[in-house]
């Protein structure tokens, strides 16, 4: 997985740039976003492997419907249909986001909570984190009852865990030492 990150940053880097000047974040996200869909495919990713299949064939199949051929993006994947590259996708779709959000102050973070956040906790949690970080938040919720109560807060370069299970944990930790 490490290699194939270190391989896709080049093309998600090469990406994101034509998005940025273009003005084009969404648009790019969505294309990204399917045809990273369609590399994931075991099938398709059992045709990139095959030298009978052409790079414009494997670009139509990665292409969204009604994108046209000669598009900026259509451009791109044929780019990477012609290095046998359309399998880093995945990885290229989730590095591009990555960069789109670091480039409008966005930070992605992951909060898994006992119970299920409602609006209200949802909208004050932003709020905090917020404030703690000076940049957007984009939430991405889970539950897990296994917490006991409580959440744990991942913002990939910081854990928080105010979970009753980590607290129970670093209390028995100090205990055992």
């Amino acid at each position: 997985m490490a290699q194939s990150v270190t391989l896709a940053r080049p093309y998600a880097r090469a990406a994101f740039e034509l998005a940025r000047d273009a003005g084009a974040f969404d648009a790019w996200s969505q294309a990204l976003t399917f045809a990273a869909s369609v590399a994931a495919d075991p099938r398709v990713a059992a045709l990139g492997n095959d030298p009978r299949a052409l790079p414009a064939e494997l670009v139509a199949l990665h292409l969204p419907q009604g994108m046209a051929a000669d598009a900026p993006f259509a451009r791109f994947l044929a780019e990477l249909a012609e290095y046998r590259r359309l399998g880093l996708l995945p990885e290229v779709a989730a590095l591009f986001e990555q960069f789109r959000r670091e480039a409008e102050s966005q930070l992605l973070v992951k909060v898994t909570s006992a119970m299920t956040l409602d609006a209200a906790q949802t909208e004050q949690l932003k709020a905090s984190l917020k404030r703690r970080f000076r940049r957007d938040i984009q939430l991405e919720t889970a539950v897990d009852p296994a917490l006991l109560a409580g959440v744990v807060i991942d913002t990939g370069n910081e854990v928080i865990d105010g979970s009753a299970r980590g607290r129970l944990a670093r209390l028995a930790s100090d205990l055992a030492h």
